[in-house]
């Protein structure tokens, strides 16, 4: 590809300046050192990057010898969106259980733990909280990320977790503006629509956001989502009623504004990734997020000449892009200059396990004697979200095996996963693991089975605890992080 101009002219830097891409590996390429000394302000990072925390510290050291103030961003979001223990699970229960024990200065601790650590590692800047509003039972990829159902629950732990993280050194970044809780849809694979007027978005979908912004959070993240009341034509992300005059305007709020993805199919599939990121720009966005699926120099190359060449023809006004560059590098002010508070440095590293053990809400423990014997735990297991993925173990099959050796296990899923969960138990005693089974017919169907024929197996629900509680005893951990399964495995083995 051409490029369209020099990396050392003004508007090139503040192309590439509004830019947070991604890259493979455990090390920083070549490509990605030399945009950081042409203007780059910010690196994402994912999964695909972290091997351990000494690696991780090695890597935005790296990163740091190039450019001493780059914004490392990461989705850690704790529970079942982690990237910093992607291959064993998290240490902290998610939104969703925090929310169910409704302790906001534990959420505050939680988040400052979870920000210590992110520090201790050179990681500056989450791409978290979610502060949707989970309204919709049907919800595919928001569910235990939120805090809850309750705008003004929702509301007060979006605020203290602000505040935690923010109190580590680590800026937050309150997601998904203007609220992706009541969606049907993924915006990973489609374009989601809601269609709720304008009261009830003012109360439900905007009241953690404004809690967000009074908390002085340094980021918001945009949603991929329309929202018909607000913008019938153009997906938030891209629409400057949305992020104008909505978010700069009616609610005040002065910092950085980053979109979602770019590469996510709600717009990717429609206005392609450069046309999107011009748009998104002109309406208001300060950084454009990409690189969980296309993390190349491409990639930089593509976005960088699209907001260039919009700027040369005039559909982009350059006091816009050089507004935003300029945000990004206020950002990348305050996280260099942010020295954490006492409370901040003050390690809790039990915090996550005293919080996923407070949120397990248990049903039938009058009749329950703790097991002694190991059990089959056959987990019913449906497809991972985009935003987990399937790289992160979930369940309690392990946290049992270690407090009940001999347990064993199996996954299973579709119409005959009851049947064949039965017969791969054999005269275990057998547990049942589920996530967000009120979703997913199949699931119920083969509880059904396993209980009609079992009825003394045992049940853990990882997800929304919608459905009805049902079996010998049924454990609600509210989140599938590791510690959520060792505080069901401490139930079903009578340790705690």
């Amino acid at each position: 590809m051409t490029t369209l101009a020099s990396a050392t002219d003004t508007l090139t830097r503040d192309a590439l300046t509004v830019l947070q891409p991604g890259f493979t590996g455990t090390s920083a390429p070549d490509w990605l050192l030399r945009r950081l000394g042409e203007g780059l302000a910010s690196v994402g990072l994912f999964g695909r990057n972290i091997a351990s925390p000494e690696q991780l510290a090695s890597l935005t050291a790296q990163l740091r010898a190039e450019r001493d103030d780059v914004l490392v961003a990461i989705d850690e979001e704790g529970g079942d969106v982690t990237r910093l223990e992607v291959r064993t699970g998290s240490s902290f229960p998610g939104n969703h259980a925090l929310g169910a024990i409704d302790d906001t200065e534990l959420t505050r601790e939680v988040a400052a733990e979870l920000g210590r650590r992110l520090a201790a590692c050179g990681v500056n800047f989450n791409w978290a909280p979610s502060a949707d509003v989970n309204s919709n039972p049907a919800n595919p990829i928001i569910g235990v990320r939120s805090f809850g159902a309750d705008p003004q629950l929702v509301a007060r732990h979006t605020a203290a977790y602000v505040t935690g993280l923010q109190s580590a050194g680590v800026a937050a970044c309150t997601k998904h503006f203007p609220g992706h809780g009541d969606t049907a849809v993924d915006s990973h694979l489609a374009l989601p629509r809601i269609d709720a007027d304008p009261a009830v978005l003012a109360e439900r979908e905007l009241a953690p956001f404004r809690a967000a912004i009074a908390a002085n959070t340094r980021a918001v993240m945009s949603a991929h989502i329309l929202v018909s009341a607000l913008d019938p034509d153009r997906p938030a992300t891209l629409s400057r009623r949305v992020l104008t005059d909505l978010l700069r305007g009616d609610l005040g709020y002065d910092g950085l504004i980053v979109t979602d993805g770019m590469e996510m199919q709600a717009v990717a599939a429609t206005y392609g990734i450069e046309r999107g990121s011009v748009l998104a720009i002109a309406a208001g966005a300060d950084a454009i997020c990409v690189g969980g699926g296309l993390a190349d120099d491409e990639t930089v190359r593509r976005l960088r000449d699209a907001l260039v060449t919009a700027v040369r023809t005039g559909e982009l006004p350059e006091e816009r892009l050089a507004d935003a560059a300029a945000r990004v590098r206020a950002l990348a002010r305050w996280s260099a200059s942010a020295a954490p508070s006492a409370e901040g440095r003050a390690a809790r590293t039990d915090v996550g396990l005293l919080a996923a053990r407070r949120a397990v809400r248990v049903t039938g423990a009058d009749r329950f004697t703790p097991l002694t014997d190991p059990p089959y735990v056959a987990a019913l297991t449906p497809v991972a979200s985009i935003a987990v993925g399937d790289e992160t173990p979930w369940g309690v099959a392990a946290e049992l095996a270690r407090l009940l050796p001999g347990t064993e296990t199996g996954s299973f899923a579709g119409e005959d996963a009851g049947p064949a969960a039965l017969a791969a138990a054999g005269s275990r005693r057998i547990v049942a693991v589920v996530r967000d089974e009120h979703r997913h017919p199949w699931m119920a169907t083969a509880l059904d089975t396993l209980l009609t024929a079992r009825p003394d197996t045992l049940v853990v629900e990882m997800g929304v605890p919608q459905a009805a509680p049902r079996g010998a005893l049924h454990l609600a951990t509210h989140g599938a992080a590791r510690v959520c399964g060792r505080a069901a495995a401490e139930i079903i083995a009578g340790t705690r």
